[in-house]
């Protein structure tokens, strides 16, 4: 990384922590507002929220484990090696079979994904792994038995090809974008 690169990165986080601070603020204001206007329905969609918080929570606290042995246990020498900018035909892989392979809502990856791009990973990569993640192994019987075996192939064929395509358009964007 030259000297220009680790001058941007710092100007980058610190507009998501503001974004991040912005967000929150809108949110809470829009709350408010329907509180005013609306009291059962600010009532209904805070219960909706906390609903959807009590689901999520078990979940953010897997990724925030995952995150801290990826703190502990990895440096970013080892990271960039496997899903850098030198991670080659390994880190295409790695992407694609990690995103058919994951779970769970994508929005409770974003944290671990995150750290991961701080600590070098490649844009292009991390959009193949959101990509393959329309992939569901647990469904794929039941797919075959609507759809067929033929279609079904093609079709996980045909996600995986795109999720490289997108993957390889975004590494070129972002090296467009970075000069």
């Amino acid at each position: 990384m030259n000297k220009e690169q680790q001058r941007i990165i710092p100007k980058r986080i610190k507009s998501k922590k503001r974004s991040g601070f912005v967000m929150l603020s809108v949110v809470g204001c829009m709350y408010l507002l329907t509180f005013y206007f609306n009291p059962q329905a600010g009532q209904d969609a805070l219960l909706a929220a906390f609903k959807i918080l009590k689901m999520i929570i078990p979940i953010l606290l897997v990724v925030f484990f995952l995150m801290a042995l990826l703190h502990t246990f990895i440096d970013s020498k080892s990271i960039s090696r496997h899903i850098g900018e030198q991670s080659g035909v390994r880190g295409w892989v790695i992407a694609l079979v990690g995103g058919i392979l994951s779970h769970g809502p994508a929005y409770v990856w974003y944290p671990m994904i995150s750290d991961l791009r701080k600590h070098g990973a490649r844009d292009g990569l991390l959009v193949a792994f959101f990509y393959t993640r329309s992939i569901k192994l647990p469904w794929l019987p039941l797919m075959v038995s609507y759809f067929g075996l033929a279609f079904t192939v093609v079709l996980t064929g045909l996600v995986i090809l795109s999720a490289w395509i997108q993957g390889m358009i975004v590494d070129k964007l972002t090296r467009v974008f970075e000069e």
